[in-house]
């Protein structure tokens, strides 16, 4: 009755050096692994152990959790949540169109580009004969 010896050993905090601590949030961002997975590999006992090295050296915004809800497939739409949904996706359309807008006339302006085509320019003399 032998214990197994391949048992992952404890860390205890003394020994996260930084050299340490960079390699395991470098694999993470890098979506080598999960943060969790590198717990269970590297025997970190701390449940936020690693989620802190991310937040203080990593480079990603790991300072709020994003949480990404899938729309349940059993759950239809009323008619009236969709009009509501659809009325907000048009407003943001419309704002985005403003903006847009703004930005191709404020650059019209400061570096004299003519991003818009004129539709209702003169036509050519030759585009008037082919017409008759």
């Amino acid at each position: 009755m032998g214990t197994s010896t391949k048992s992952k050993k404890r860390r205890s905090q003394r020994d996260y050096n930084m050299g340490f601590k960079l390699a395991v949030v470098s694999q993470v961002e890098k979506g080598e692994m999960t943060y969790k997975q590198a717990q269970r590999l590297y025997g970190i006992q701390g449940r936020s152990t690693v989620l802190v090295w991310l937040r203080k050296h990593g480079n990603l915004d790991w300072s709020k959790p994003q949480i990404h809800f899938m729309p349940s497939p059993k759950r239809k739409e009323t008619p009236a949540q969709k009009i509501k949904r659809l009325e907000k996706e048009l407003a943001d359309e419309r704002i985005r169109n403003k903006i847009l807008n703004t930005m191709i006339d404020i650059s019209d302006q400061q570096y004299g580009t003519a991003i818009r085509k004129k539709y209702l320019t003169k036509q050519s003399e030759n585009s008037k004969k082919k017409g008759k």
